[in-house]
């Protein structure tokens, strides 16, 4: 029986990872779900982000809509929504609710239902570590993909494996 395989996207932890280390943002997700999955079976992937307020910022908001479209085309690949809040806008940028939530609750519930043997977390973020060592404490292997290294030591040291996201990986990943 192969090994299966859900990869779940910390969206905004990874757009901003892209644009800051590799200077580029049109990943190709299909292909990038499928590297991760390196040969595994790809069950599904999951995309978390939020979308923007159209009356508050129109054209990023029209923007973002042709890229979850884009998304939203993606074969086995599931978009998750929070919400931004935009308390004290335009002075200060919006912020998320529910992203974190959401994903860790994904994270747990195909976990307990057995839905994948390997879940692979892109993020940086080290508020997951908790959720990824309740997913190893069901036996379930767990991998985190990172751009910098340096960085969520907690969430690295959590991982059974951890990839190295770069240039050299994301070389056949783009549109």
């Amino acid at each position: 029986m192969p090994t299966r395989v859900i990869v779940f996207i910390d969206g905004s932890n990874l757009y901003h990872s892209l644009k800051q280390d590799i200077g580029r943002t049109d990943l190709d997700f299909a292909r990038f779900s499928s590297k991760l999955a390196d040969g595994r079976e790809l069950v599904r992937s999951y995309y978390y982000n939020a979308p923007l307020d159209q009356t508050k910022e129109p054209q990023r908001y029209r923007d973002q809509e042709k890229f979850f479209e884009r998304l939203r085309r993606t074969d086995y690949l599931e978009l998750r929504f929070g919400k931004l809040v935009y308390r004290g806008w335009p002075k200060e940028p919006p912020y998320e609710k529910g992203i974190d939530v959401k994903l860790t609750t994904d994270l747990l519930v195909h976990g307990f239902r057995n839905n994948y043997d390997v879940a692979i977390l892109v993020s940086g973020d080290t508020d997951f570590a908790d959720a990824l060592q309740a997913v190893k404490d069901v036996g379930k292997h767990v991998e985190v993909a990172l751009f910098r290294l340096k960085t969520s030591r907690h969430l690295r040291d959590m991982a059974d494996k951890v990839i190295r996201i770069d240039g050299g990986f994301l070389s056949d990943c783009w549109i």
